[in-house]
């Protein structure tokens, strides 16, 4: 293990404390729409994946590797204990992980319509090449290349609010995420693919809610089923964290609930 996290912290620390987890290939400031207003109530804490931070030069490892660095920094600054962690994708999967392995204390664990997609090693690696070719240009210039960049360039000229939105949270068109590597893009992305959590895991006491957006699809509903023993399940008839990204006020609200809750 590297050098220590990065977290970005905000509102008044005696306040019960609120940590966030981005998704994939995602800067931290992808909450900045919700930290505002969460922030007035909470101490809300924004987590800064290495390879993903620009003013660090480190490089994202793994996901044990990075759920091992927040709980030291858990340990450290909370003395080990935390009121609600939210995991936007894949740091849906970093909550569900930091819940059963049970090394700090989490009241609330919030999974944001993460897919806990895996698969095997050799599989993972020819995933990892295709989406590292499609998603490392898209952070180092803005764009696709190729055929596929006329193709996105078409769906983002009809494209709606949603679409738009998602593409701000990754950073597309902007310079904040031209500095991540295909090193990190690339470990990022098998480690999530490679990561298997064990169904109807044990999460040590932690109340598990998930943010279930129907437009995924069902199976993911089943999912989230196998791998958790009952979780409040709340469900919209929206995308893949539609809430976050175009109903900030509504997810802040939600969350803020949650967190309140014993």
């Amino acid at each position: 293990m590297g050098a220590k996290m990065k977290i970005y912290t905000f509102g008044k620390k005696e306040n019960p404390a609120v940590m966030l987890l981005p998704g994939t290939c995602c800067h931290w400031k992808s909450f900045e729409g919700a930290i505002p207003k969460l922030s007035e109530n909470f101490y809300v804490l924004c987590v800064s994946y290495d390879g993903f931070d620009e003013t660090e030069h480190s490089a994202f490892v793994s996901m044990q590797d990075e759920a091992e660095k927040i709980e030291d920094w858990i340990k450290e600054n909370l003395n080990g204990e935390i009121r609600a962690v939210y995991g936007c994708s894949l740091g849906g999967t970093l909550a569900a992980m930091l819940a059963e392995r049970g090394n700090v204390r989490i009241r609330h664990a919030v999974i944001g319509s993460s897919d806990f997609d895996t698969c095997g090693e050799i599989l993972a690696r020819l995933e990892t090449k295709l989406m590292v070719k499609m998603i490392y240009p898209l952070l180092a210039t803005g764009r696709m290349h190729g055929i596929l960049g006329k193709i996105m360039d078409r769906k983002m000229a009809g494209a709606d609010g949603y679409m738009k939105s998602m593409m701000k949270m990754f950073g597309v068109g902007s310079t904040k995420m031209r500095f991540v590597t295909k090193e990190s893009v690339a470990n990022q992305f098998y480690s999530d693919l490679v990561t298997r959590l064990p169904y109807k895991m044990d999460t040590h006491g932690t109340k598990i809610y998930i943010f279930y957006a129907a437009k995924m699809g069902k199976k993911y509903l089943k999912r989230y089923h196998k791998y958790f023993d009952s979780p409040k399940i709340y469900k919209d008839n929206l995308r893949h964290e539609e809430l976050l990204v175009c109903y900030p006020d509504q997810w802040v609200g939600r969350v803020s609930k949650i967190a309140r809750s014993k």
